[in-house]
């Protein structure tokens, strides 16, 4: 029977997976075919899913919006799926101000905006998630606030002023999203043209009057701001045009209206959709998705494919389910450590875990490739995803040689790590946006980026098998001379490889500086963080064979490596100087000082002296050269490694 488990536990969660892969069918709206149209938004082509889900993410932190946050657990709350809620967004706004979809954590921010503090299931609140109308009495205030948070150093800034810039941030992305469809959401769109005519000529002669330093109409020009700067959804006229010809329903009707010609093919075929909607009927709208989305795929067939397989990605959400299953495989393998002679089905079982992990986990890096036409790696998203991938494989491959789950746990620790990290960096935005244009060379990402993370993540895996090392050593007294000789040896071979690949990545970023920027080396903070990740790699190396630390001095110089990475990694972009700098995040920002303040706490660990390691107390400490009956020193546990080693 133990020898069946683990394959039974692998096809277990091969069938969840496999389960999730359908899409669910719809019995009413069909907001799925509705999510499939494409839309222009951050510098490229995307479905209204994608769209939906970015903004829900930016304003909730979460993929769907749950209209009832205040009913428990035991209750059925109104959970709605991004789609359908940026529908409504866009055909029913008056509606939708009263869906509780922004979340104020900061106190401050909710004492500004007199917001509710506190949860109450009769007020209808939560304590954390408010509607727009909410909001918006108080948005003199905020916009105050928000402009003077916006002139504070970006490192210098509060929470109380990073809270107030998501906020805003997030509103102005939602009240842009209401007017996507313009005139067309309208009931009665002549009537709806009428108007924005109208209303467009003030906000015209506003801007104009601005514009020569007169007396002007601020909330004219305010109209037409919102209007113009709404998401992208009319298609360009000559199919074989790019995304720029593109434009959003307000700028399409103007220039219409200037010409002559009649309406975009576009504006009428919304206006179907929305009015469908507003009047509930169900079959009609359906069939003005169906229409729409049939004339779109005559003339736009690429952006129509891939707005469908980019809407199948997000729904089958591979990254998720890898962490679901690193998390798994984790549990699995610290109770193979319980009766570790005993238990080897465990390890089996967890083996498979990670290995399903591995296979979602490349098919969605693969998928993503897939989409965006590029190497796996182009923001630090996608580097956190390619880390894990990494560090994943890497363990792997130690577990295939000592068969003891310490790779087995390295490996569902850091793909879950590295996906979590990855999560928290999807709650701005949009993780496939448009390259910076010094980016935008696919045979350099291909090259220096990747290698450099492969770098990142080697370091990243000897470090956390520095951290095994030193827990089990110093806690508990499992960590016996052959793993303590197995661990070395993980760590030493891991260290290599990691020197190499951090080595070449750097050179070949050089490289590719020299052709960007006329120089080779630059002394930029980014440049500077690669650097430090070789010199100290190379320094653990040498100190290793010049004999200066043997075991427990190695596992701690290779856990200072996780200090060194992860600094290189984040640290050096929110700097704010220099070509690599990404922008200060104050959130990123404090869980770095928080994983740094942890490696110290285990560096200090590391450094006890033997006595105070449960695993060598009544053994031969591994610091100490033992002597032969003679009383001379005999060889140092290490090949090569001189008589006279001492550990730092």
């Amino acid at each position: 029977m133990k020898k069946s488990l683990p394959w039974i536990i692998a096809a277990v969660f091969t069938v969840w997976v496999l389960a999730s892969l359908r899409m669910p069918k719809e019995k009413g709206f069909a907001f799925n075919e509705f999510g499939r149209l494409p839309v222009v938004a951050n510098g490229r082509f995307q479905p209204l899913d994608s769209l939906a889900r970015n903004t829900m993410l930016q304003l909730r932190e979460k993929q769907t919006a749950n209209l009832e946050p205040w009913k428990g657990w035991n209750e059925k709350p109104r959970i709605i799926s991004a789609t359908e809620w940026l529908l409504g967004v866009m055909t029913k706004p008056e509606e939708a101000d009263s869906w509780p979809v922004f979340r104020i954590d900061n106190p401050d921010v909710k004492s500004l905006l007199a917001l509710p503090a506190e949860a109450s299931k009769e007020k209808m609140q939560d304590g954390k998630h408010f509607s727009w109308n909410q909001v918006k009495p108080k948005m003199a205030d905020l916009r105050r606030e928000a402009a003077r948070a916006n002139e504070v150093e970006a490192s210098k800034r509060r929470p109380y002023d990073q809270a107030l810039l998501k906020l805003w941030g997030g509103q102005v992305v939602y009240n842009r999203l209401k007017y996507t469809l313009g005139p067309a959401a309208s009931p009665d769109l002549d009537k709806a043209l009428v108007e924005f005519k109208t209303n467009f000529e003030a906000g015209r002669v506003a801007y104009l009057a601005r514009e020569q330093g007169k007396d002007f109409d601020a909330a004219a020009l305010e109209w037409l701001g919102e209007r113009f700067e709404a998401p992208i959804i009319i298609p360009a006229n000559d199919p074989g045009n790019k995304k720029d010809d593109w434009k959003p329903v307000a700028r399409s009707i103007v220039e219409t209206s200037n010409t002559g010609v009649p309406l975009h093919f576009a504006v009428p075929a919304l206006h179907r959709i929305a009015a469908a909607y507003l009047n509930g009927k169900v079959d009609e709208f359906n069939a003005a998705v169906a229409d729409y989305h049939q004339k779109l795929a005559g003339l736009f067939p690429q952006q129509v494919v891939k707005g469908k397989h980019e809407q199948f990605f997000n729904h089958i959400e591979p990254f998720y389910k890898a962490m679901i299953l690193d998390v798994c495989a984790f549990i699995l393998a610290l109770g193979f450590w319980v009766k570790p002679g005993q238990w080897d089905w465990i390890r089996r079982a967890a083996i498979g875990l990670v290995l399903l992990a591995l296979l979602i986990h490349t098919l969605g890096l693969g998928f993503r490739m897939f989409l965006e036409g590029r190497p796996p790696v182009t923001n630090l998203y996608s580097s956190a995803i390619f880390i894990g991938w990494g560090a994943t494989i890497l363990g792997l491959i130690l577990e295939s040689f000592w068969k003891n789950s310490i790779g087995v746990v390295i490996s569902s620790v850091i793909g879950f790590l590295s996906l979590i990290i990855a999560h928290h960096l999807s709650l701005s935005g949009d993780t496939m946006k448009m390259l910076e244009a010094v980016l935008d060379t696919n045979f350099w990402l291909a090259t220096h980026v990747v290698v450099v993370t492969l770098g990142y993540a080697s370091t990243f895996v000897a470090g956390f098998l520095g951290i095994i090392y030193v827990l089990r050593g110093v806690l508990t007294k499992s960590l016996d001379e052959a793993t303590r000789k197995s661990l070395n040896r993980m760590i030493y071979g891991i260290l290599c490889f990691a020197t190499l690949f951090s080595f070449v990545g750097t050179v070949l970023g050089g490289i590719w500086a020299d052709q960007s920027w006329g120089r080779f080396w630059g002394w930029d903070p980014k440049e500077n963080g690669a650097l430090i990740i070789v010199l100290w790699n190379a320094l653990i190396l040498h100190a290793r064979w010049g004999g200066m630390v043997r075991e427990r001095g190695l596992a701690t110089m290779a856990v200072v490596g996780n200090i060194v990475t992860s600094w290189s990694w984040f640290g050096v972009n929110m700097l704010n100087i220099g070509l690599h700098s990404y922008g200060f995040m104050g959130e990123a920002f404090k869980w770095l000082l928080i994983f740094v303040g942890s490696q110290l706490v285990l560096i200090a660990l590391g450094l006890l002296p033997a006595t105070m390691w449960r695993s060598l107390q009544g053994t031969t400490s591994s610091s100490t050269p033992k002597k032969d009956p003679q009383g001379k020193k005999s060889e140092a546990p290490f090949v090569g490694a001189p008589a006279k080693s001492l550990e730092a």
